[in-house]
């Protein structure tokens, strides 16, 4: 897995809880990253959230409005921005109910502003956009699985609204210009330097005081609290690991019901919970439960340390040391607070302020700033005889292939022109001076085909329209075009019965139409044998060792209630994306089955999930007649001959090996 390496961040909203958290700790442990905190210093900020860092060389402090264009574009541009870690936001839920448009101001459009000003610079190399898990709304009481990273979002507050707004501008972002987006949700978030508008500090601070502890409603609303330090240490992981268009949930399967949670607090205070506790009346909608599953984040390398009773003792030890750290906060520590505007901001201790924090207060002649054009890519070291252009950052296959050309050396730049645009094609071809191209964009259609039947105009435009359009570019330019295409363009027949072992060959004419896609798809494939510069790779079912990708074939049919038993050829990307930067190497041409040799089943990979991720794992099969039921289009059911692959690289694995090898081992279960 590669791994990034910032230089300048830009840390949005560091004087609050957990960016502060987050700030501290890169400042301890990179001290070659520079850091600048943007804030506003708002009611719950408070810069002395930030003196471990405050003495040094590599931190500054900028006070300022996310919402501030002008301010924005001058820091990206004067501090040299690379990366841009986005946690301002207002959170509090009861403030969201009074006042509502303050959330849409600070959390969609000053996301927004960010998200222009790095497109207009041209030069952040990763964006990190912070979110709730409140946007997935109320999570069944019953389930068992937690909300996936796919799941749909539903907000049922205005504070998780606007959050659920800025992700779709992030994504829109992301998906429009390539910006190197990744968003998180995260579970609550407890420990020092928390403003006492929420749950815990609220309680430890009342509990100090010998008063009485406010729930809403009954008290069985039910959370899951990670200890700050760990999530500092989670957006540490995202930071250098994450990769770009994913979302990562930062989570824990340990929930707990506020009413235990105020009880455990009196415990620890030598309080009667009976006499302590008071029920006031309920938010005007509070949601019962939010539950994620967190397997994805685990999987890059983060796990949870922080036990709750270690991390609530940690807490109150904390508050009882600084009972004075926010001032008075009698407003926060009502049951239904507002919001409190303090003015003055907060400010560390003593006169050493402005020698130890740097501050922009006017950038009035700054509004007519020329940006500088910067040039994109990566830092990797580069091989001179090899510069590859990219279609389709935000895919997953595209944005597997950066990562490989990173891990390689090989120079590389995504495109930024759309595939029917050819002047933007062009475009980018004159300004990169690629030796090879990578076509890895198109539309499959979300959350699957059946979106193409009733989208066939943007299918083809996408599909057939613009692939031919890079291919002739590429060819007025004698450049080779590696084409990810399909194998889904073929069905079993008689001349190539299910189990037989007799294989789809390079040569086959398509024979399954079943499908808009698949016709689109077997359509372009077609007019492309009269291009001499194109490499068409027929990939199939796609599978890889990220068995938390939500486009993984793994993962999906994981999730399905039920699943049809057909042995199909499939392609494990672990072992064939290498195979085909190789290919592009060589200069290989013409139409290749892409995909390992042999076929294997659903059941047959779900006996493997089983015996190596989840014994506890059981399915239910259905035939095609009942699927057909369940599914607008038909899918296609085949068996590639992989065999004109195999004789270029020998080495290649049959089908079952290679998921052993590449998906099962890595990530077995013991």
């Amino acid at each position: 897995m590669a791994t990034y390496t910032p230089k300048n961040i830009l840390i949005t909203g560091a004087a609050g809880f957990i960016a502060s958290h987050v700030c501290n700790r890169l400042i301890r442990n990179y001290p070659d990253y520079k850091i600048v905190v943007l804030d506003k210093l708002d009611y719950c900020s408070n810069l002395k959230n930030l003196l471990p860092s405050k003495s040094s060389p590599n931190f500054k402090f900028v006070k300022g409005d996310i919402g501030s264009a002008d301010l924005v574009n001058f820091l990206l541009i004067t501090e040299s921005i690379d990366t841009i870690m986005h946690f301002a936001a207002q959170t509090h839920v009861d403030n969201s109910f009074g006042n509502s448009f303050e959330f849409t101001k600070n959390n969609i459009y000053g996301t927004h502003v960010l998200l222009e000003a790095c497109k207009v610079t041209g030069q952040i190399r990763r964006f990190i956009h912070v979110s709730t898990d409140e946007v997935y709304g109320e999570t069944d009481e019953d389930a068992v699985v937690g909300n996936h990273e796919a799941s749909q979002l539903l907000p049922t507050n205005p504070y998780s609204a606007t959050k659920a707004g800025a992700e779709m501008l992030v994504m829109a972002y992301g998906r429009s210009y390539g910006l190197p987006v990744i968003t998180t949700r995260g579970n609550n978030v407890y420990g020092p330097n928390q403003f006492p508008e929420k749950l815990i500090p609220k309680f430890i601070l009342l509990a100090m005081q010998g008063k009485d502890l406010p729930i809403h409603g009954d008290g069985s609303n039910v959370r899951s609290y990670l200890y700050c330090e760990d999530v500092a240490e989670a957006f540490e992981v995202i930071l250098h690991k994450g990769e770009v268009g994913h979302v990562y949930n930062v989570g824990t399967k340990k929930e707990r019901r506020v009413i235990d949670v105020a009880k455990d607090i009196c415990n620890l205070f030598s309080k009667d919970p009976d006499k302590s506790i008071k029920f006031v009346e309920n938010r005007p909608f509070n949601d019962q439960r939010y539950f994620l599953d967190d397997q994805k984040l685990k999987i890059l390398g983060w796990s949870e340390h922080t036990a709750w009773e270690e991390g609530l003792r940690k807490t109150i030890e904390w508050y009882t040391q600084n009972p004075d750290w926010w001032g008075d906060v009698t407003g926060a520590l009502l049951p239904h607070p507002r919001m409190l505007m303090m003015p003055g901001g907060r400010h560390f201790d003593g006169s050493e302020e402005n020698k130890n924090a740097s501050y922009v207060s006017n950038i009035s002649n700054q509004t007519r700033m020329v940006i500088p054009v910067t040039k994109g890519g990566t830092s990797s070291p580069r091989k001179p005889s090899l510069k590859f252009l990219i279609y389709g950052r935000t895919g997953w296959i595209g944005g597997l292939l950066g990562k490989l050309c990173e891990k390689q050396g090989i120079s590389f730049e995504y495109g930024k022109g759309r595939l029917e645009d050819r002047s933007s094609l062009l475009s980018d071809i004159q300004n990169i001076r690629p030796t090879h191209v990578f076509n890895a964009a198109g539309v499959t259609g979300r959350p699957n085909v059946d979106w193409c039947e009733s989208h066939k105009t943007e299918t083809i435009r996408t599909n057939v329209a613009g692939t031919l359009t890079i291919a002739d570019v590429c060819r007025e330019h004698n450049l080779l075009m590696v084409n990810f295409a399909t194998g889904c363009i073929f069905e079993y027949d008689a001349g190539h019965p299910e189990g037989s072992g007799i294989g789809f060959t390079e040569e086959d004419k398509p024979n399954f139409s079943g499908s808009f896609y698949s016709k689109t798809k077997a359509m372009v494939e077609e007019l492309l044998r009269e291009y001499d510069n194109v490499c068409t790779l027929r990939v199939r079912m796609p599978i890889s060792s990220d068995l938390s990708n939500p486009r993984n074939f793994i993962t999906k049919i994981s999730r399905y209630n039920k699943v049809v038993n057909i042995p199909n050829s499939m392609t494990i990307l672990d072992e064939l994306l290498p195979i085909s930067i190789e290919m592009a190497k060589r200069n290989l041409r013409g139409i290749w089955n892409f995909t390992n040799p042999g076929v294997v089943s659903h059941n047959e990979i779900l006996d493997m999930y089983k015996n190596y991720i989840d014994p506890n794992f059981s399915w239910v099969n259905f035939n095609l007649e009942e699927q057909a039921k369940v599914i607008v289009a038909p899918r296609s059911n085949n068996e590639l001959d992989a065999s004109k692959l195999k004789n270029e690289f020998p080495e290649l694995l049959p089908i079952k090996e290679s998921l052993i090898k590449y998906v099962f081992e890595p990530n077995k279960r013991t």
